[in-house]
């Protein structure tokens, strides 16, 4: 008896209760799509556009084809799960979660994570290019070059292939300069910015 109430004080309950199963929300992306795309963006990160083009340019990809009895998603689904966690940060991007807003398992999320990274990843080199040879490439670079000059700062405008504003959440706020990383959105994130020129 003293080891039952020693128990209660401690929990506060006799059961825990099992987590309320949430219903999958995947299928509301088809209405979304046709009839509000902003709700689509946000939960995906891409308007319903870009996502049916890359559902076009990663669906024949042989990671997504198998002779097994057990078929897979369909790649659209796959792709929504990915982006949807590609998306989210913290307490959101759980497999866990992933698993209940997809009506699925946590090893299909896993396994949806490692097959549309290995779809995309096979077309880096068609996507992303840079020849100073091409016409096309040199155009591209000019007109990025006095986009910089125009809007931002001109002499900034070598850095014509930068790619910036996108901030990595970091766990907590760092020991050296901790106040630094503090952004305007009240977390600790380092800002990632790439670039191919050495201003």
């Amino acid at each position: 008896i003293a080891a039952l109430q020693d128990e209660v004080e401690k929990t506060r309950v006799l059961n825990n209760q099992p987590r309320p199963s949430h219903s999958p929300q995947l299928h509301l992306l088809d209405e979304w799509k046709i009839d509000h795309p902003r709700l689509f963006q946000h939960k995906l990160r891409v308007p319903p556009a870009v996502f049916s083009a890359i559902v076009d340019k990663i669906e024949t990809h042989p990671i997504f084809h198998n002779n097994s009895n057990n078929p897979q998603l369909p790649v659209p689904i796959q792709l929504a799960i990915f982006l949807n966690a590609a998306g989210h940060y913290g307490n959101a991007a759980t497999s866990q979660d992933m698993a209940e807003w997809a009506g699925v398992s946590v090893g299909t999320v896993h396994n949806c994570y490692k097959r549309v990274m290995v779809a995309i990843l096979h077309h880096h080199d068609e996507v992303i290019h840079f020849n100073p040879e091409e016409p096309q490439d040199r155009r591209e670079k000019d007109r990025a070059k006095r986009y910089v000059e125009e809007r931002t700062c001109p002499q900034w405008k070598g850095g014509f292939l930068c790619v910036d504003e996108t901030p990595f959440n970091l766990f907590q706020k760092p020991g050296l300069h901790g106040e630094g990383f503090f952004d305007r959105k009240s977390n600790y994130s380092l800002s990632n910015q790439v670039s191919t020129h050495n201003l």
